[in-house]
C-alpha cells in the first residue's frame, strides 16, 4: 500500500468518526446505529498536495421514502465544515437504489447555494445543530 492511500485510509477513518454519531433527525439513535452511514461509504478518492482532501460519503437512508434524507445530507456536511481539521471538498450521495428521489436529493444536498440557504432558516440551524452535537456537548 502506497504512503497516499495509507494517509487516504486514516482521513477516511477520521470522517468516519467524526460522523458516527450524528443524531438520526426523528429517531434517539445515531446515523452509525440505524446503518445509514457505514465505514465503507466513506472513501477519500485523492488529495491534492498533503492538506487538501476529496472525500466522498456514501449514506443509506432507512427507507426509501424518507422525508429526511436531505437533512441528513446536511447535517453530513455541517458536522465536517465545523469539526474536520483540513481543507477538504465534499461529495454526498445517497447509496443507489436506496432512495426514491437519489437524484434530486443528490443535487440538493452538494449545491452550496441551497446549503446556505437553508442554514439561514433558525429553526432548520436549530435542528441541525442538534443532530450533530457530540454525546459529550449533551452530557454538560
Amino acid at each position: 500500500m502506497s504512503s497516499d492511500e495509507v494517509r487516504h485510509k486514516e482521513i477516511a477513518s477520521l470522517v468516519y468518526e467524526l460522523i458516527r454519531e450524528i443524531r438520526d433527525p426523528e429517531k434517539p439513535e445515531t446515523l452509525e446505529e440505524l446503518d445509514v452511514i457505514y465505514e465503507h461509504g466513506v472513501v477519500v478518492e485523492k488529495s491534492f498536495g498533503s492538506s487538501f482532501f476529496l472525500i466522498q460519503i456514501e449514506f443509506k437512508p432507512t427507507v426509501p421514502h424518507c422525508s429526511l434524507a436531505t437533512l441528513i445530507g446536511l447535517c453530513l456536511r455541517t458536522k465536517l465544515e465545523l469539526e474536520f481539521p483540513y481543507p477538504f471538498k465534499l461529495d454526498i450521495e445517497i447509496q443507489a437504489g436506496a432512495h426514491l428521489n437519489r437524484d434530486e436529493i443528490n443535487k440538493q444536498i452538494n449545491d452550496k447555494e441551497r446549503i446556505a440557504a437553508a442554514l439561514e432558516n433558525p429553526s432548520l440551524r436549530t435542528l441541525v445543530d442538534n443532530c450533530i452535537q457530540s454525546e459529550e456537548r449533551l452530557c454538560h
